[in-house]
């Protein structure tokens, strides 16, 4: 039991998995207020995104686990520019941590231009590069 809280407690120090949870909690106040302007539920601020967030969460926690366990070391898999900001190591808690914090981030600015931020130029700049390179839109 000790080493289960050594690794929460080393998770909860690590900075990709801080900015995780910073990310999820940012696009649920910004889906809430976009939900209470629109007065709909929407992607972000719903059963879906509920479903979504928590399975974001879940998921770093076992991935977390996974790491103690099996020692994972992605760095090799990301480019040499990526390699240097991380150091020596990046486990699976972290790549999936920097995929959903890339996620959140569009969502993130998504529910900031429908709420109506100044952002709106950003988002329809960031809108139009995943519709032509990806097929990632987040819905709502």
């Amino acid at each position: 039991m000790e080493k289960v809280f050594t690794v929460v407690n080393e998770a909860l120090q690590n900075d990709i998995i801080q900015i995780v949870i910073l990310a999820v909690c940012m696009d649920t106040v910004f889906g809430l207020l976009r939900a209470a302007k629109q007065r709909k539920l929407n992607s972000s601020f719903g059963i879906d995104g509920a479903i979504r967030k928590v399975s974001m969460i879940m998921s770093i926690a076992f991935l977390l686990i996974l790491d103690a366990i099996a020692h994972i070391n992605f760095l090799g898999a990301l480019p040499e520019e990526v390699r240097a900001f991380f150091g020596t190591k990046i486990g699976a808690a972290e790549f999936f941590g920097i995929l959903y914090i890339a996620y959140e981030a569009v969502s993130i600015l998504k529910n900031m231009s429908l709420c109506g931020l100044p952002v709106k130029g950003v988002w329809t700049r960031t809108k139009g590069f995943l519709q032509k390179y990806t097929n990632e839109l987040p819905k709502g």
